[in-house]
C-alpha cells in the first residue's frame, strides 16, 4: 500500500489519517513535535482497524525517519486561527513551521507530492514550493475544494436537496475575498442563479466566504477540522489512484486566468504526478474583476514573506 505522511497530528491531521485509514487509501505516518501525542493517536487508530475491517498501518512519531518513501506528504502543521484572527495573521510563525517541515520531509521522501493546509494557505503553498525547489506539479494547496463543499452544504440546507445533486465552484484566494462562481454552480444542472432567490444566493455566498471564521467563532479554542480533513483525503485519493479528478485547489499559476507567480484557487486536475493541468473557465467581466481583486490580495501576502 502507498504511504502518506501527515505533518501535524492535531485535529485536522488526525482526522485526515482517520479518513484515509477507514477507506484503505494508504498507510499513514503521523508526525508531530509533541511527545507521545502522535504515537497515542496512531495507536488508537490502529486499534480501530480490526473493528472496521481495514488493514491500513498507522504509526505516530516525533521524527521524520518513519516517513521515508512517502508518496504524498500532507502539511497541516502550524498555529490555528483564534477568534478575531485572520488567516494572514499567521504568516510569520507558520512560514517558519512550513519551512522546517518541507526540508525535513524532502530529506526522507525526495519524490513526494505535497498537499498544503497550513494558513495562510496560498502563501504557505508558495513557501513550500520555493523552500523545496519543487516543480509546481508537486505542491497543491487545499482550499477551494473545502470552500466549495461548504457552499454545497449551505445550498443543500436551503433547498432540501441531496448534496450529491449540488455542484459548486469557489475559486480565488483562500480568504474572505474568495470567488464563488454562482453562474457556473448548479443543482442537478439548474444554475444556482435560477434555483435560488437573489437574497438567498447572496446570503449563501457571504456565509461561504466567512465559513471558516464562523466555525472558529463557535469553537472559540480552535478551527474547523472535519471538512478540511475530508477534503484532504479526497485529494490524496485522487493523486494516489490517478483519478484525474478536477477540484478547485490552490496551484502555482503560469499565466492561467491572467495571473503568474502566485498560488491561487482554480479548477485543477489531480493525478498520479500531482497537478495535471489547470482548467480555465470562461468568465464574465464581473467574475474576472472579482478574481483579480482576490489575486491582488494573495500577491500582497506572498510579497510580505521573508524567505
Amino acid at each position: 500500500m502507498a504511504k502518506v505522511s501527515i505533518i501535524g497530528a492535531g485535529q485536522t491531521g488526525a482526522t485526515t489519517a482517520h479518513f484515509l485509514a477507514t477507506r484503505e487509501i494508504a498507510d499513514v505516518v503521523l508526525v508531530d513535535i509533541v511527545e507521545g501525542m502522535p504515537q497515542g493517536k496512531g495507536l488508537d487508530l490502529a486499534e480501530a482497524m480490526p473493528v472496521i475491517g481495514s488493514d491500513t498501518e498507522i504509526v505516530g512519531t516525533n521524527d521524520f525517519g518513519p516517513t521515508a518513501g512517502s508518496e504524498v506528504v500532507v502539511v497541516t502543521a502550524g498555529l490555528p486561527r483564534k477568534p478575531g484572527m485572520s488567516r494572514d495573521d499567521l504568516l510569520e510563525a507558520n512560514t517558519r513551521i512550513v519551512k522546517t517541515s518541507i526540508e525535513s520531509a524532502l530529506e526522507h521522501s525526495p519524490d513526494a507530492i505535497f498537499i498544503m493546509l497550513t494558513n495562510p494557505l496560498d502563501a504557505m503553498s508558495y513557501v513550500a514550493m520555493k523552500v523545496g525547489d519543487l516543480p509546481r506539479e508537486r505542491v497543491i494547496g487545499q482550499a477551494g475544494i473545502l470552500d466549495s463543499a461548504r457552499m454545497r452544504a449551505f445550498v443543500a440546507m436551503e433547498l432540501g436537496v441531496s448534496v450529491q445533486n449540488i455542484h459548486c465552484y469557489v475559486l480565488g484566494g483562500h480568504g474572505d475575498d474568495m470567488v464563488p462562481l454562482t453562474r457556473h454552480s448548479n443543482v442537478a444542472g439548474v444554475p444556482l442563479t435560477r434555483a435560488l432567490s437573489v437574497e438567498s444566493l447572496d446570503a449563501i455566498v457571504e456565509r461561504t466566504r466567512k465559513g471558516g471564521g464562523e466555525i472558529v467563532g463557535l469553537l472559540k479554542t480552535g478551527s474547523a477540522f472535519y471538512a478540511p480533513a475530508a477534503a484532504l483525503a479526497q485529494m490524496v485519493e485522487a493523486i494516489l489512484k490517478d483519478r484525474n479528478l478536477i477540484v478547485p485547489a490552490s496551484v502555482y499559476l503560469q499565466g492561467e486566468y491572467g495571473q503568474e507567480g502566485i498560488f491561487f484557487g482554480v479548477p485543477a486536475q489531480l493525478g498520479r504526478k500531482g497537478l495535471v493541468k489547470v482548467i480555465e473557465y470562461d468568465l464574465n467581466n464581473e467574475e474576472q474583476a472579482a478574481l483579480k481583486a482576490s489575486a491582488d490580495h494573495v500577491r500582497e501576502t506572498i510579497e510580505a514573506l521573508k524567505l
